[in-house]
């Protein structure tokens, strides 16, 4: 390994795509190698708040870095869903870490059709229950809800990759102090 290298905690594609995309646009001038490396996040299949999510972003990304300790970078993406009155909202949360030091950023939040909401409330994972109501097979390592609900006007990795962004910044502005 050597200091371009980024180890992704995952070895779906969608999420590597989306930590490749977000780096390049980052840091265009930089030479990045990409690798994705499964972990477990530490929380539920399909977490169900965005604290639980945001905890097993920050779990994977910190696994990878045990893993691969001459990483220059890991970064953990972790999906999840959380509820809202009679709605459930869908959303995840980046962590990169590089140097000792962490980024975290949110997705945008969506709401699913009642008719997968009520799968996940029986027990099953969001892919999964895309799968069921949409006739799908292995969603999630497509297209994802966002595209299966937008006709991919927003792919799933698009819909990552802003977040990677934003979990990036305080790598590209190291100038200033973050929390």
């Amino acid at each position: 390994m050597n200091a371009s290298t980024v180890i992704v905690a995952s070895t779906n594609p969608v999420k590597l795509a989306a930590a490749e995309a977000g780096f390049r646009r980052m840091f265009p001038q930089q030479d990045f190698h990409f690798h994705g490396h499964s972990v477990p996040s530490g929380v539920s299949h399909q977490p169900m708040s965005s604290d639980e999510t945001r905890r097993g972003a920050a779990q994977r990304a910190a696994a990878a870095a045990l893993a691969f300790p001459q990483a220059a970078y890991t970064v953990g993406i972790e999906g999840g869903c959380e509820p809202e009155g009679d709605r459930l909202r869908v959303f995840a949360w980046v962590v990169a870490q590089h140097d000792g030091r962490t980024g975290q950023a949110m997705t945008g939040v969506f709401y699913l059709p009642q008719e997968v909401a009520r799968l996940i409330h029986h027990g099953l994972e969001l892919g999964a229950a895309d799968d069921a109501v949409f006739g799908r097979s292995n969603s999630k390592q497509a297209n994802g809800s966002i595209g299966l609900l937008t006709d991919d006007a927003l792919t799933r990795a698009d819909y990552y990759m802003p977040a990677v962004i934003m979990a990036l910044i305080p790598f590209k502005k190291p100038q200033f102090t973050w929390g």
